[in-house]
């Protein structure tokens, strides 16, 4: 699923195409999971931003001022397999005709949405509204983090709830719990093992971002930009997928298990389970 550092690469990416255009058609065939499209039509992109996972169209009416109250937000969740390509394929859900071309919205697994709401109305998407300080902003603040991760549940789950950072998911909590040396089912983090984490996240994001996200698998079906162009930090993955490699940092084999459905992978030497976590297996923990 992409995560931060590809939703973060597609907004850069994309920007110069959208930017001061107008839209002149939104074609899809799925008015259920693109929620009322057609009021972006006839509108200029403003900017584009990001929060978490999410890309948001700022939209404003033809001759409208900055501001001005009858401006919209277009708000897109790539899914797991969406995104933009220049030109159509087998995948494609949704045509984004603007007065500069087309944009093709391509999702394999058809688990991208949509929506076109108020600014800052976000009742109907609950993830966007209770979301997380963004991990590289001036936001992220140590200690806030540190006292929540004190009491957290499994750290892992924890961190792909959003709420405690956005943007972190799969691939991006394996790579920063490896980074902080701390199990991914572990509970109750101690203060330094929460300052580990914190400094982890931050640099596994700035990094990835830096890289252009990661593309797994084939490519085809998985994240890559609307130009063709794949990410390259797949190849700096210190656990995530690694399993059966040797750890970069100890050589014990990197291990992959499920914990709350999700497959996860970590050193068993390196992020050793607490002695007080050690016999309550973090809910839907399972061995693969």
């Amino acid at each position: 699923m992409p995560e931060l550092p590809e939703v973060e690469t597609t907004r850069r990416k994309i920007e110069p195409l959208l930017r001061g255009r107008t839209i002149l058609r939104v074609e899809h065939d799925a008015p259920h999971k693109y929620r009322d499209t057609h009021l972006a039509v006839g509108r200029r992109v403003q900017g584009l931003s990001r929060r978490g996972k999410y890309l948001m169209l700022q939209l404003a009416a033809q001759g409208a001022a900055e501001g001005d109250p009858h401006d919209l937000e277009f708000i897109v969740h790539l899914g797991m397999t969406g995104g933009f390509r220049l030109e159509r394929g087998k995948h494609t859900r949704v045509i984004l005709e603007t007065d500069a071309g087309l944009l093709h919205f391509d999702d394999a697994r058809r688990f991208g949405k949509m929506a076109v709401v108020l600014p800052g109305e976000y009742a109907s998407m609950p993830t966007l509204a209770a979301m997380g300080p963004e991990p590289l902003s001036d936001d992220f603040h140590e200690a806030p983090f540190v006292a929540l991760a004190r009491t957290a549940p499994a750290v892992k789950p924890w961190l792909l709830s959003q709420k405690p950072v956005s943007g972190v998911g799969n691939i991006y909590a394996d790579e920063a719990l490896w980074m902080a040396k701390i199990h991914p089912a572990q509970t109750r983090l101690s203060a330094p093992e929460a300052r580990r984490l914190y400094h982890a996240i931050r640099e596994v994001m700035g990094r990835a971002v830096e890289a252009g996200g990661s593309t797994l698998g084939d490519g085809v079906s998985n994240y890559r930009q609307h130009d063709g162009e794949a990410g390259a930090f797949q190849f700096a993955h210190n656990a995530y997928a690694r399993n059966g490699h040797p750890c970069p940092r100890c050589g014990t084999e990197i291990v992959k298990t499920v914990l709350a459905q999700r497959g996860t992978h970590y050193c068993p030497k390196c992020q050793q389970l607490r002695a007080e976590s050690r016999g309550q297996r973090a809910e839907g923990e399972t061995d693969v």
